[in-house]
């Protein structure tokens, strides 16, 4: 595990530059924070947000401050809308070369709480939301981006994604079933792209944030734990920034988790080395090399 002090979040910024980001849910919270901080390092930024008047706000922002952004109305369970505003990112700047799937919510509906909803007599499949914007909708935008970041590209540009987990997805959120999953599961979704990712010099992170003064912050936390730490949004977007900066490649594939008020902590990918796991990492290590695929 290394740790990572503020000063440190921002001392590849050069990499950054005329960078084209992509990035869902970038009206307000991590998401605005993230954006107006690559534009300000030089990134030409395309938003989207279901939310038409902050998310333009943000836009007009970046624009007055000398920089480079677009801004489409996104509604990430929307098919359309998300390659819609990929289509603006290459209209606009003429590629992609960082996707960031910001757009989450947090627990909704009553699913897994003991009760069920019946129409006439029988029981109804319960709704899944939470799990279709956290989870679904992010795979959508990976499928995408693994696409769009083609276009333009030459053999030595470097592309990244970045994933927008929590710690829920390292312990179970309390009453927080569908969260819990779709935070778990983009733990996987980053443990499985990576090979093949970094194997075409596409870095891929996920971030790992406590609690931040956001709308995804239980509407009571403040109330009943007024004591606890947030995590400082600066923070956030400045871990996102190292994460896709970083030109080491050994950091690729790395969680960064953030479990407190405290530092930036990045930690090492795991790797099962006992039993048929010896063999079995010999033999993808050598399918890698000689380009075969399983």
């Amino acid at each position: 595990m290394t740790t990572i002090h503020d000063n440190e979040l921002l001392v590849h910024s050069h990499r950054a530059r005329e960078k084209v980001l992509v990035i869902t849910g970038a009206a307000s919270g991590i998401g605005r924070e993230t954006a107006l901080l690559f534009a300000r390092h030089g990134s030409k930024v395309v938003l989207g947000d279901v939310d038409i008047q902050a998310g333009e706000a943000v836009a007009q922002e970046i624009r007055e401050a000398g920089g480079e952004a677009a801004f489409i109305p996104c509604d990430v369970l929307v098919w359309d809308e998300q390659v819609a505003l990929f289509d603006l990112a290459i209209s606009r700047f003429g590629a992609v070369d960082i996707v960031i799937p910001n757009a989450g919510v947090p627990e909704i509906g009553s699913a897994f709480r003991g009760t069920l909803d019946f129409k006439e007599g029988r029981p109804v499949a319960p709704k899944l939301r939470t799990i279709d914007i956290d989870l679904t909708t992010v795979l959508h935008t990976v499928h995408l981006g693994m696409y769009y970041i083609k276009h333009n590209r030459t053999p030595e540009d470097w592309k990244a994604f970045v994933l927008l987990g929590s710690m829920a997805s390292w312990i179970g959120g309390v009453n927080q079933p569908q969260y819990t999953v779709s935070k778990h599961g983009l733990l996987g979704l980053m443990r499985s792209l990576h090979p093949r990712l970094d194997k075409d010099n596409v870095r891929i992170s996920v971030i790992h944030p406590w609690f931040a003064n956001t709308k995804i912050l239980p509407p009571n936390f403040k109330k009943y734990m007024p004591d606890l730490p947030l995590v400082p949004l600066a923070r956030v977007a400045g871990a996102i920034f190292l994460s896709v900066t970083d030109p080491n490649r050994a950091t690729n594939g790395c969680p960064w988790v953030l479990p407190d008020g405290g530092p930036v902590f990045r930690l090492d990918k795991e790797k099962l080395t006992s039993g048929v796991y010896g063999l079995l990492n010999q033999r993808v290590a050598e399918m890698s090399k000689s380009g075969a695929k399983l």
